[in-house]
């Protein structure tokens, strides 16, 4: 009975949240729509945020139990790999559209704060990671596997695109269709990949953690060594004198023992990339340095900001 009364009142204020809004919807609002005391309403969600996360929560689930139900359908079938993308593809778009008030960013309201929230956004990203991840290897095997964190980046960042587009009636491509057109591109994206076998910036593993969790410290001081080193390559191909060039590699050198240390000081630091900043063909290195040198000194916050 009880279970029956929550799913009331989530379907209820899934309607009057869509309807008006998070800040306009009130919890007497949802009440008085589920024809339920205020009261009741706050037994089952102590706050507005809790009954928001519910429904978010609601919403999710049901699209992964359908994405489930779909995949078993289509291997039944036997459709090609690709066609089978296609309509899986096809399916988080559609659902996505019509539930985009659910799905989309939540950047400028207040429930990003909301501890109860940041766990169930924690746990609907990582599904989705995984699903995407999933979906791309059956459909390409092995041969994709070194490219895996940035196929999935490529194809987040072009359907979330194109679908903030859609949600403001901006295109008017149906949905199948705009499967059809992502699927043919990250084709011809995965192909290139397999073909010229280039270097991956993201492995499956980093993209994977970075969305769910901010990188700990440890391990954006590891990725800021790599970049170090990859800053020394850079040197070595200077058309500079070797007196030069050796100078600046002790540089990179000194700087990564200094930032090596539990408290590295800052002085030295500065000094380091300001000679480092000398170099007219250094400077776009010297800044991304300076930007990974301040994520590396300080906590990150993560923000449920993405689908």
């Amino acid at each position: 009975m009880e279970q029956i009364k929550k799913q009331q009142i989530i379907n209820t204020a899934m309607h009057i949240f869509k309807e008006k809004g998070y800040f306009a919807a009130s919890m007497q609002d949802i009440a008085e729509a589920c024809g339920m005391a205020k009261g009741s309403i706050y037994k089952v969600f102590p706050s507005k945020e809790d009954l928001f996360t519910g429904v978010f929560t609601f919403v999710h689930r049901t699209m992964f139990e359908q994405a489930r139900e779909l995949d078993r359908s289509l291997r039944l079938a036997g459709d090609p790999p690709k066609e089978i993308l296609r309509r899986k593809i096809e399916f988080q778009l559609q659902y996505m559209l019509e539930n985009h008030f659910f799905t989309s960013e939540f950047k400028d309201l207040p429930i990003t704060a909301n501890e109860n929230f940041q766990v169930e956004w924690k746990k609907k990203r990582a599904a989705f990671l995984t699903w995407h991840r999933d979906c791309f290897y059956e459909a390409y095997g092995d041969s994709i596997s070194p490219y895996l964190g940035d196929i999935v980046a490529i194809y987040r960042g072009m359907s979330r695109e194109y679908l903030s587009h859609a949600v403001q009636t901006a295109i008017a491509c149906p949905m199948a269709e705009l499967a059809r057109f992502c699927v043919d591109r990250m084709d011809a994206v995965i192909r290139d990949m397999i073909d010229k076998e280039p270097v991956p910036i993201l492995k499956v593993s980093s993209a994977y953690f970075n969305d769910i969790n901010p990188v700990d410290l440890p391990t954006r001081r590891a990725n800021l060594g790599e970049f170090l080193q990859y800053f020394a390559q850079k040197v070595q191909e200077l058309p500079q004198p070797e007196r030069i060039q050796k100078e600046l590699l002790e540089v990179i050198d000194l700087l990564r023992r200094e930032l090596q240390q539990d408290k590295p000081n800052a002085t030295l630091v500065r000094v380091y990339t300001n000679f480092l900043d000398s170099v007219d063909e250094l400077r776009p290195y010297v800044r991304q340095l300076g930007l990974m040198l301040n994520h590396a000194a300080e906590p990150q916050k993560d923000s449920p900001h993405q689908a």
